[in-house]
């Protein structure tokens, strides 16, 4: 036998350990990275892969179970929402640079901080019971609907895209909202989330586990949460056209007119003369009420007498009621100091063809800080609102119902202006106000061509759940149409390219949104709006008690850590001996 001979055996009780466990502290960051940031953003619009959301966090997660060291996981977590959220949000690039890297990194940071929380649970229920681990992850869904909650107030409010929103398009699992509100939703989506990550780490981690000890109780516990919101969905919309009953016929005008003109004088008798001629085509289709976008005259409708003037004569010609977004401009109260400004208001207008301007409107709740104010201004004064017209806007009261006529019934409309829809309390304050209808009136236009006016528009698909309402909206320049009170998109304004009789490509105004074209032209639409004859008069769970998910699910946290903490530790299985020789001990 040659002496170079190898006659080693394979080490049966020292088999090689696995590439991944061996090199998991270098590999798993840039994994982990790069995969939170690649499914975030295409969880949500304008992309529209909304699964994803199931398991965007899943990565994330499943490293918080193998205990990495706090520094290296937040930066990896909290990075990675920062890129992410920066690119979800880019479009603000067309408004201010400065500001979409201020916002993209803050909202991805307010968002890791979950994931934080995450990392310091998620350990100690390995090897625990099934109620503490099944409880301990219901307690960290409570915390991510409470963490999007906080979004809604906290530092003026901007609750832009919260987990919910990606399943805009996706009606079976959106009408738990009608109970829960949009949190419902989120806590549905971050508890499947959680469900997956515990399965795949008693797959692959957990030692010791054999045939059904491998199952997760928190992955089915996660399923039939699933299973529930689908049933919902069976109860609430199945038959439902047998239900529809005519609401009425509106027409959407989009002048889009572009940011970088509309407050310019010199191209105010251009804006007129397109509201105009859009206007009294789209008049020509006897709709019961036309609808134009927010801050839409290159005046104040209310403040102005010339553009008054124009409004009141333009229904005229239509001999239609036009409800319109503008800027109000009230005088000092009487009694006020010679030097007291005027007070600007950005409001919904009603005009009718036989009385004119009404003289009530609805001024707008929240404003856009540094677009429509300019926050602590003490400490901020220096800096100029991106919106360049008087001073700041004073901050409406109440939901401003207005009063219209459609299909031969009286209406109750609740308007909400620009970026309201994102607000749940609004649109909830608007119903329990009487609304039988929300219109959401907009201007995307400052943010260009990109995914803002999708993203916009998700959330009406959330309000119109919420609140079991039709939502129509109307942009500048979109996204403009028609959401039943189940979340499906019923009419979407777009252009399309048809071919004529005669064989010729022509781009027409459509509101059928199985239609492809494009949200973004100048032009005017139709759409006949139906309502569900159920919800007629009548509130959703949600509008009747508000946020009590929310409350709920800060109490689910509070029992799920406490549960943790006052559990028994898991037990610390000894070595098995498999020693097999006669007389063994």
């Amino acid at each position: 036998m040659p002496a170079d001979t190898d006659l080693s055996f394979p080490d049966y009780d020292n088999p090689p350990v696995p590439f991944f466990e061996k090199y998991e502290t270098k590999i798993a960051p840039f994994v982990v990275f790069f995969a939170t940031v690649l499914l975030t953003v295409l969880s949500f619009p304008p992309l529209r892969a909304p699964e994803f959301a199931y398991v965007l966090a899943v990565p994330a997660l499943l490293w918080a179970y193998r205990r990495p060291s706090f520094k290296r996981y937040a930066a990896v977590v909290l990075g990675a929402q920062a890129v992410a959220w920066t690119i979800l949000l880019s479009w603000l690039h067309h408004v201010t640079w400065v500001g979409l890297f201020l916002l993209g990194p803050f909202v991805g940071a307010w968002i890791g901080v979950w994931f934080l929380a995450a990392w310091w649970l998620l350990p100690q229920v390995v090897g625990r019971g099934a109620m503490v681990r099944i409880l301990a992850m219901f307690g960290l869904a409570g915390l991510w609907v409470v963490n999007e909650g906080l979004h809604t107030w906290l530092f003026g409010g901007f609750p832009w895209l919260p987990l919910a929103a990606s399943q805009w398009e996706r009606a079976s699992i959106l009408q738990v909202a009608a109970f829960t509100g949009a949190g419902g939703i989120s806590f549905a989506l971050i508890t499947l989330n959680l469900g997956f990550a515990a399965s795949l780490h008693r797959l692959f981690f957990e030692r010791g586990l054999q045939g059904l000890q491998r199952r997760s109780q928190e992955f089915f516990a996660a399923m039939f949460l699933l299973i529930a919101c689908l049933c919902v969905h069976v109860q609430e919309a199945f038959n439902r056209g047998a239900y529809a009953v005519p609401m009425g016929r509106f027409g959407f005008v989009q002048p889009n007119v572009p940011s970088t003109v509309k407050w310019d004088p010199a191209a105010g008798p251009g804006i007129l003369d397109t509201l105009e001629q859009t206007t009294l085509t789209v008049a020509k289709r006897r709709p019961d009420l036309i609808l134009w976008p927010e801050a839409v005259t290159p005046w104040a409708v209310r403040g102005d007498a010339t553009v008054q003037a124009f409004v009141e004569d333009l229904a005229r010609k239509a001999e239609v009621p036009i409800l319109l977004g503008s800027i109000a401009i009230e005088p000092p109260v009487a009694g006020s100091p010679a030097d007291a400004a005027e007070t600007w208001y950005n409001g919904s207008f009603l005009v009718e063809p036989s009385t004119g301007l009404v003289s009530g409107y609805y001024a707008k709740r929240h404003l856009v800080p540094f677009g429509e104010f300019v926050p602590l201004r003490p400490l901020f004064g220096w800096l100029e609102k991106f919106v360049p017209i008087g001073g700041d806007f004073a901050v409406g009261e109440g939901a401003g119902l207005m009063p219209v006529v459609a299909n031969r019934e009286a209406l109750l409309v609740g308007p909400l202006i620009c970026y309201e829809d994102i607000f749940p309390g609004l649109a909830r304050e608007s119903v329990l106000a009487g609304a039988d209808l929300l219109v959401v009136q907009t201007n995307n236009g400052w943010f260009g061509e990109e995914g803002a006016a999708f993203q916009h528009a998700a959330h009406s698909v959330l309000r119109a759940v919420e609140t079991r309402r039709p939502v129509l909206r109307v942009g500048n320049a979109g996204w403009s149409g028609w959401i039943d009170e189940f979340g499906s998109v019923r009419a979407l304004i777009q252009k399309v390219v048809k071919r004529n009789p005669d064989g010729r490509l022509v781009s027409v105004a459509s509101s059928d949104p199985n239609e492809t074209g494009t949200i973004y032209f100048k032009g005017s639409a139709i759409a006949d709006v139906s309502r569900d004859a159920r919800w007629i008069g009548r509130q959703s769970f949600y509008v009747q008690h508000g946020n009590w998910f929310g409350w709920t699910c800060a109490a689910l946290f509070v029992a799920g850590v406490v549960l943790v903490r006052i559990s028994p530790p898991p037990a610390v299985v000894a070595p098995e001996d498999d020693t097999d020789e006669p007389g063994a001990v």
